[in-house]
């Protein structure tokens, strides 16, 4: 039986997870430092086939700066020529992120996440939006966020299967490194922990409220919500 605090940390390591991955993007196109001084006053456009939305637009519907979207669609579109990724790609940059494990099922949860429109592509503006909330957004916006991407189905609600395979893919992403190491019901228990915790009422779901209240009621969870308040 696992104790309480081992099925917590994995739940703190499932939000630290979130925000690491975005992390790793961010540098992966490049976009940590913002010491650049050459940023064009626009947006480049040439070669791109799908064009954001205006940086007005953008910067009033995120927390970022005109200069931080400018670097940020720079860095975008270097890595992104056709202004979209897909899937496929998605998944082969979180395989160099976590190269000793397989990360393939949690990049296909974490690409619908950012997909908001279920188009099958993540365009610049789906991008800056879920960073925005990631690094920037209130506490309840990223707990939103993240219980959107639980939410396999998309039917407002967190049920045992769902966070059954959540849990395993975080497992699966983590790979030799995950320790103490996977016991085969190790993956149920974390979920019965979870659901002891979260489901308030006991009916087999959790719901957005239940799932605010109880990670707010967790100070290791909150405290990873602020972990890269000021990366950028």
């Amino acid at each position: 039986m696992l104790a309480e605090g081992e099925s917590e940390g994995l739940q703190t390591l499932g939000i630290v997870l979130l925000l690491c991955s975005s992390l790793k993007l961010l540098h992966y196109l490049g976009l940590i430092d913002l010491s650049d001084d050459k940023i064009e006053d626009e947006l480049e456009m040439t070669m791109v086939c799908h064009r954001p939305e205006g940086l007005e637009q953008l910067e009033a519907q995120t927390n970022f700066t005109k200069r931080e979207l400018q670097v940020l669609y720079r860095g975008f579109k270097n890595e992104c020529p056709s202004g979209v990724v897909n899937e496929e790609t998605f998944k082969q940059i979180y395989a160099q992120f976590f190269p000793h494990g397989d990360a393939s099922t949690y990049a296909h949860y974490l690409f619908h996440a950012f997909d908001t429109t279920q188009t099958g592509s993540v365009k610049f503006e789906d991008f800056v939006t879920a960073l925005s909330i990631l690094l920037r957004g209130t506490v309840h916006e990223k707990l939103r966020w993240t219980f959107n991407l639980y939410d396999i189905n998309k039917d407002g609600y967190i049920n045992k299967e769902e966070m059954m395979d959540i849990v395993k893919a975080i497992y699966d992403m983590m790979g030799k490194y995950t320790y103490p190491v996977l016991k085969e019901d190790t993956p149920r228990q974390h979920v019965d922990v979870f659901f002891q915790k979260m489901d308030k009422n006991k009916d087999g779901i959790v719901t957005l409220d239940e799932f605010l209240e109880s990670c707010q009621e967790d100070d290791n969870i909150m405290r990873s919500l602020q972990l890269f308040q000021n990366v950028m």
